[in-house]
């Protein structure tokens, strides 16, 4: 769809690079942690929010609550579902804690639970949103919703859902109503912060394109636009003729220059918009 080529890493090097992404994104999860969710008691789901509860409740400390929950949880997740975990989860999993521990004496910023939950939704997703770029996790109750859709049939996202869910109910009882209600703002912030991590703001049109010119168009978004053209075969609803349809991917900052050459070439075109939120391969980014 493409023509432009972008540049790819040397295996080693990507693999560096994976690993700087889970080590990076692990602290700043941390660091979040600690400076936001934390001293508001903003127990958004998972082990974090888990090790929040109980730090209020029992005193202990999160760091070792994180361990204590997500190296046996790896563990379970290798014996039940297999070794696809890998290395770099096992990074995530104690690397987080240990950053954790590590920034326990920093200073909160804010004593705010709504400025909490939202900047702390914020770096969680920022950070999560690192990690799964490295093609890893940071453990924990990801791993126990894959365990449980395993053995009970139900599907990935309703076992994160109850999990998560279990927790944040576990706080409205320990602190009250309006605490649950910050922490589903903060799962809210982190995955939508998470999506726009992964994609981005490079959203790209893609552009459907019916013209009796269809030659003419093609050559132009090819060597004019330097971008790809796939054909697609098409049947008029009303005529039943076979009519080509042009499938093209441009960039935001192209669409304008690609209706321009259409209209220039052939006013009657029908050409229809779409975003595409993300778009890998030549000429766009790699996955």
């Amino acid at each position: 769809m493409g023509k432009k080529r972008g540049k790819t890493l040397h295996p080693t090097m990507e693999t560096i690079m994976e690993y700087v992404y889970i080590l990076v994104g692990s602290a700043i999860v941390a660091v979040t942690f600690n400076v936001f969710l934390l001293p508001n008691r903003v127990a958004s789901g998972g082990v974090s929010g888990l090790s929040t509860i109980l730090h209020a409740t029992l005193g202990w400390q999160p760091a070792y609550v994180q361990w204590a929950c997500n190296i046996p949880l790896f563990i379970a997740g290798v014996v039940l579902l297999g070794r696809q975990f890998g290395a770099k989860t096992l990074v995530g999993t104690i690397f987080l804690p240990f950053v954790v521990y590590l920034t326990k004496d920093i200073e909160p910023a804010t004593h705010d639970p709504l400025l909490g939950s939202l900047f702390g939704g914020i770096g969680v997703g920022i950070g999560l949103g690192i990690v799964f770029r490295g093609k890893a996790s940071t453990g924990g109750t990801d791993l126990a919703a894959q365990i449980i859709h395993k053995y009970t049939g139900l599907s990935l996202g309703t076992c994160v859902i109850l999990i998560d869910g279990l927790i944040v109910l576990t706080a409205a009882i320990v602190f009250d109503i309006e605490r649950a209600l910050y922490a589903l703002i903060g799962l809210f912030v982190t995955s939508k912060t998470i999506d726009f991590v992964q994609v981005g703001f490079g959203y790209s049109k893609m552009a459907m394109i019916i013209t009796n010119k269809e030659e003419e168009v093609r050559e132009a978004i090819l060597h004019k636009i330097n971008r790809g053209v796939t054909k697609l075969s098409g049947f008029g609803g009303y005529t039943e003729h076979e009519r080509p349809v042009l499938m093209c991917v441009v960039e935001q900052t192209e669409f304008t220059k690609l209706k321009q050459l259409v209209k220039s070439i052939d006013p009657s075109a029908f050409v229809v918009v779409m975003d595409a939120a993300e778009v890998l391969g030549e000429g766009f980014k790699r996955a």
